[in-house]
Parts: structure tokens; C-alpha cells; sequence
């Protein structure tokens, strides 16, 4: 219990302290943001803080916060450590930067942020890469609350059945504009997310449960390392490539600069609790990791899910729970889509008030998650994890040229070229291990990740060194 409240009271204090340099290095002002300056009454619309902030928070969450999380904690208390610094010093730098700079680039989507401060061949690729993560991840967050859902309902109404109706959903959202449909109801669905967390906890410490403490002894039943492995399954609670296409999407909503840090950089932070509860929960009910491992096995991520839930919650609370399960992989889903959409967009320069353009780039797009719905999830969510977090390795060398090309400061710029050092040893180690990437030793994986990492911090170095600050 101490190791948890601890971790939440970092959290905190970083959000306050960390969060604020970060904010004076960025130095966010008063001109109007594109919201103010060109309203669209689709994609660009003026909302309220709170409003921007409960949409941020659903729609970065997903069932990331909650089963990377539940597969995190196998690695034992550990993983209280990267949750925590992984988000002050990583994720939630990463999404603050990549919602300002968009802000101050009128919206722009990720892909062209990088292609701005890593040049036209990065954006090439980002565009491709981004899309492509877009589709798995709008894939994954259809798949799994669709499994869900089937356990509650009628037999006749399967998981195919849910996975359409789902997909028809998606269509709706991705079109309409975003103060309809996930501008009224995610403030609400937000709160259901967060109502649930603080559920779970008190639950557990009603029912005597023992929250894990902190050691750093690995207690993975498999044997498998927590480098890179920890890194790479525990994602949205960390840091989560997919946020920097989402943040963009908010840049557009946002009516001050100066809100940024409550939007982006506090989101985060918001769910790094969520992921922490989760982690100590899964633990804590199955009495150690192995007893967890052995009912992800038998059961999925869902089943585990419902099965901590119900049990700690009740038939009433373990419904409230299971809603915010549902709707949270959904919220993401919808707007994984919709980003894709803004995407493909922006590479293309389509106008997106136009409802038949805007409808010729999502029918595409929702039929290419269709297609992969039908693959099995854990093969998806395996790639999705590797490619998530490459995308946020590759976003924070972008806004660590942007920091070196615009900062008051030299060493600012480390606050994003730090974490993408360690993403990029991370992304690098893990693809060479994976079992889907090459299955290498760590006896070659290992140094070679070591050198990729050093070697893109030199490049950086190189391309960075005595530049001067120009004001944006």
C-alpha cells in the first residue's frame, strides 16, 4: 500500500514541478490557436478546458492504462517504477510537446511535425507508419471491447455481432463533428473511467487485499527479461506513440496555449494512475504474479478484467467497471479513426468540411480495421506495442530538434532528447528479441540496441550543435 501511494504522490509532484519546467521551456503565450483563428465546424471547434481535458483523457486511455498494465504487473512491483518516471520524464513530455507544437504548427497532424524538424523523407514515412498504427490500434480497441461486451449479453448477440455494431459506430464518429457525438458524451465516459479506478482501489483495500510493495526483483513466471520487454507491454501507462496522434486532434479544440499543460501533460499523468491501479490490483487479487499470469492465460485480458471487477465491486460497481472497460477501448478506437482520417487529410491537403471527402477517406480506412479484426488479438496487440512505442521514440527526437531550434536554451532540448535515447534503445532491443521480429539473443540484441541508441543521440548531437534559438 505505501509503494502505491507513494507512486501516486510522485505522480502529483510531477505533474506540479516537472510539468511546470517543461511548460517554461515550451514558454506558451497568448496568440490565438487555430481553433480561434479558423473554426471549421468539424474538426476545428472552441470547447471548454475541462471538456478538451476529459476527451484527451478517454481518448488516450483505451484498455492501454488497464491490460498493459494487468500484463506489466506479471514483471512484479517493478513496474510501479517505469509507470511513474516513465511518465513525468517520457509520456507525458511526449504528449505535451506534440500537442504544443502542433498548436503552434495550426493543428497539424504528427506526421507533419516530424517531417517539419526531421526532414521530407521522415514524413514520408511517418505518414505511412502513423496510419498504419492508427489501423492496428483502431483494429485492437474494436476486437477487445467487443469480446467484452459478448460475455454480458445474450449468446446470439456474439462478438461478431458487437464488432459490427462497434464498426458502425466508428463511421458516425469519425464523420460527425467533434462536438457532437465525443464532445458530449467522452466528459461523461471520462468520469466513469476515473470513478473506476478509485473503485478498484477502495475494494481492494476493503477486502483485505495485500497491495504489492516495491522490489525490484523481476517475477515474471516465463523468465522473460524486463528489458526490453516491461517497456514495450506497458505502453499507454508510460508513454504511447498513439497519444502523439492525439494530441494533435485537441491542438484543435484548445482556446489557450497556456491550458496546454493542464490538457496534455495532466492527461497523462491521469492515467498513469489508472495504469498504477490496475497493476496493483491484478496482483494483489490473484495474490502474486504467477497466480496472475496463470488467469491471463486461462481467461484474456477481459476476463480478468471482469472477473477483479465483479468480485471487488459487486454486481452494480463490477457494471460500472465493466462500462468503463468498454467504453474506453472504444473512445480510442473512434478517434484512432478519426485521427487516421486527419492524417491521410493533411498528407493530401483534402478539405474536411466537406462531408462526402471527409466520408471517401473513412470507408477505406474502417474497412481495413474491419479486415483485421479477424486476426487474433495477441499477434495485433504484439505489433501495435512494438510500433506504438517506435512512433513515440520517433516523435520525441522531433520535438527534441524543435526544442534545439527554438529553445531559450541548449540543454533544453534534452528533456525530449533523453527519453527518445531510451525509446530508441527500447524499440531497437525489443524488434531484435521479439518473437515477432528476428528472436535474437540479448547476447547480440542487447549491445546492438545500446548502439542504435547511442548512435541516434549522436546524429542528434551533430545536427543540433551550434544552432541558435529562433523564436517561433
Amino acid at each position: 500500500m505505501i509503494t502505491l501511494i507513494c507512486a501516486v504522490l510522485l505522480l502529483a509532484a510531477g505533474y506540479f514541478l516537472y510539468g511546470k519546467l517543461v511548460e517554461r521551456v515550451f514558454r506558451p503565450d497568448d496568440r490565438p490557436t487555430p481553433a480561434a483563428a479558423h473554426p471549421d465546424g468539424v474538426d476545428y471547434i472552441p470547447m471548454k478546458t475541462w471538456r478538451v481535458f476529459l476527451i484527451q483523457l478517454l481518448n488516450i486511455a483505451g484498455t492501454g492504462p488497464i491490460f498493459g498494465a494487468l500484463l506489466g504487473a506479471v514483471f512484479g512491483p517493478v513496474v510501479f517504477l517505469w509507470i511513474v518516471f516513465g511518465s513525468i520524464l517520457g509520456g507525458a513530455v511526449h504528449d505535451y510537446m506534440s500537442g504544443m507544437i502542433s498548436l503552434r504548427m495550426d493543428g497539424a497532424s504528427v506526421s507533419e511535425i516530424v517531417g517539419a524538424y526531421l526532414g521530407p523523407a521522415a514524413k514520408q514515412v511517418m505518414r505511412i507508419f502513423s496510419l498504419v498504427l492508427l489501423v492496428l490500434l483502431g483494429a485492437v480497441f474494436t476486437t477487445s471491447p467487443a469480446a467484452l461486451i459478448a460475455r454480458l449479453t445474450p449468446s446470439w448477440m456474439n462478438t461478431t455481432f458487437w464488432l459490427v455494431v462497434i464498426l458502425i459506430y466508428y463511421v458516425l464518429a469519425t464523420l460527425l463533428p467533434i462536438d457532437k457525438l465525443i464532445g458530449k458524451l467522452y466528459p461523461v465516459f471520462g468520469t466513469v473511467l476515473l470513478l473506476m479506478a478509485v473503485g478498484i482501489i477502495v475494494g481492494l483495500v476493503a477486502g483485505g487485499y495485500h497491495l504489492p510493495e516495491l522490489t525490484l526483483v523481476n517475477q515474471n513466471p516465463t523468465g522473460r527479461p524486463v528489458w526490453p520487454f516491461m517497456f514495450i507491454t506497458v505502453a499507454c501507462g508510460a508513454i504511447s506513440g498513439f497519444h502523439g496522434t492525439q494530441s494533435p486532434m485537441m491542438a484543435r479544440c484548445l482556446t489557450s496555449e497556456k491550458d496546454g499543460r493542464k490538457i496534455f501533460y495532466g492527461a497523462m499523468i491521469a492515467e498513469s494512475v489508472i495504469a498504477l491501479v490496475w497493476a496493483a490490483a491484478g496482483v494483489a487479487f490473484y495474490d502474486a504474479t504467477g497466480g496472475l499470469q496463470a488467469a491471463l492465460t486461462e481467461l484474456g485480458q477481459s476476463g480478468v478484467v471482469y472477473e477483479i471487477s465483479v468480485s471487488l465491486l459487486g454486481t452494480f460497481g463490477g457494471a460500472l467497471a465493466i462500462v468503463g472497460v468498454v467504453v474506453c477501448p472504444i473512445s480510442s478506437g473512434d478517434t484512432a479513426f478519426r485521427s487516421a482520417r486527419l492524417t491521410i487529410a493533411d498528407w493530401f491537403h483534402i478539405d474536411q468540411s466537406s462531408l462526402p471527402k471527409r466520408l471517401a477517406v473513412t470507408l477505406p480506412l474502417l474497412a481495413a480495421g474491419a479486415v483485421l479484426t479477424q486476426v487474433d488479438f495477441d499477434v495485433v496487440w504484439r505489433y501495435f506495442s512494438w510500433s506504438n512505442q517506435t512512433l513515440a521514440m520517433i516523435t520525441l527526437w522531433a520535438a527534441a530538434m524543435y526544442l534545439a531550434r527554438h529553445g531559450a536554451k541548449r540543454w533544453h532540448s534534452l528533456m525530449c532528447a533523453l527519453p527518445a535515447t531510451f525509446m530508441s534503445g527500447v524499440s531497437c532491443t525489443y524488434i531484435l528479441m521479439a518473437d515477432e521480429g528476428f528472436r535474437l539473443s540479448s547476447a547480440i540484441s542487447y549491445p546492438v540496441g545500446i548502439a542504435f541508441a547511442a548512435a541516434c543521440a549522436a546524429v542528434y548531437g551533430y545536427k543540433t550543435y551550434g544552432k541558435k534559438e529562433v523564436r517561433l
